[in-house]
């Protein structure tokens, strides 16, 4: 990769981050907000490196954006790899996060279901399982928003203006750190 390469790159990480739709991001912002004043939880997951973009967002919460507060109830659900992999053995790997749904998920938690491509079957099998139990449910994925566009309200989808997966990954922790920042101030 040579120097102009690098640039354009930057260019357009830059581009695409700046596309982001901050009017839903606010939205979900505001929700995750008003959902740990109720008590309720933030429950978030996704794919290889969505799981990842999962694990730094719910750590956010759980540890400290930017000032000192009480910790928020956040969590993954690849973590437990001895439940992920008896899940997957069990049942099938389409079922690892919606059977941990049903075990920690209530009405009014939210949830966030991360993929690139807005396909993964396990992810769509969550959502649907969310949405059942009452959680507010969001998903954040690439431009054309695969099936989760077909399954999730408008203003709960976020989906970032590419289709390449560094740029949608590297847009989703801007999203989170964005969310993180508008939880704090409203505490």
């Amino acid at each position: 990769m040579d120097l102009q390469q690098i640039k354009n790159y930057l260019e357009e990480g830059s581009r695409v981050r700046n596309s982001l739709d901050i009017e839903k991001i606010s939205f979900l912002g505001e929700s995750l907000s008003s959902a740990f004043k109720n008590g309720n939880k933030l429950i978030i997951f996704g794919n290889g490196g969505s799981a990842a973009d999962a694990q730094h967002i719910a750590a956010e919460f759980v540890g400290r954006f930017e000032r000192e507060r009480k910790p928020l109830p956040a969590m993954i659900l690849h973590g437990n790899s001895s439940s992920v992999t008896a899940i997957g053995n069990d049942y099938s790997y389409d079922k690892i996060f919606s059977r941990q749904l049903e075990a920690f998920a209530k009405k009014g938690d939210i949830i966030i279901a991360l993929s690139t491509s807005g396909n993964s079957v396990n992810v769509i099998s969550a959502v649907d399982k969310a949405k059942e139990i009452g959680c507010s449910v969001f998903g954040i994925t690439g431009s054309k928003g695969g099936k989760m566009k077909d399954i999730l309200e408008e203003n709960n989808l976020i989906r970032i203006d590419s289709d390449r997966t560094s740029f949608i990954q590297e847009s989703t922790i801007a999203i989170g750190h964005i969310i993180s920042k508008i939880v704090e101030d409203s505490l």
